[in-house]
């Protein structure tokens, strides 16, 4: 059966895959929460595109795009063009809807998990 033209059941790549990434972005949000951030939002869906993860610290928010890669470059480099457009997009949809906007600062970073060894956090990436 399909739903949107897509199966209702992802293949077992592409369910291997959705797991990977869950379990990066849990890794991610451990790292950041230990660095002083709190999170705010885990896979925050808009309709304009969906942030991975939303940190905050004071007044900074960092909408953060968790990549699972197996080195680092490749995590970076995964981040696209089209990518950066569709998280700003969403990030500011989320910030228009926020009460406390005028005094939040917004920052875009990327989080690569590789492997076993610590996440690495690239501030104000793009």
């Amino acid at each position: 059966m399909t739903r949107g033209g897509r199966p209702s059941t992802p293949d077992p790549a592409r369910r291997k895959a959705l797991r990977r990434g869950a379990l990066a972005e849990i890794r991610a949000a451990i790292a950041l929460t230990l660095k002083g951030y709190r999170i705010i939002g885990l896979r925050v869906r808009t309709p304009l595109g969906e942030i991975d993860l939303i940190a905050r610290r004071g007044d900074l928010v960092a909408i953060v795009e968790v990549k699972a890669r197996r080195d680092l470059a490749a995590g970076v480099d995964a981040v696209t063009l089209a990518a950066r457009r569709r998280i700003r997009a969403a990030a500011d949809l989320w910030l228009s809807r926020r009460t406390d906007a005028a005094r939040l600062s917004l920052r875009f970073d990327i989080v690569v998990v590789s492997g076993w060894s610590w996440p690495r956090h690239f501030t104000d990436a793009f």
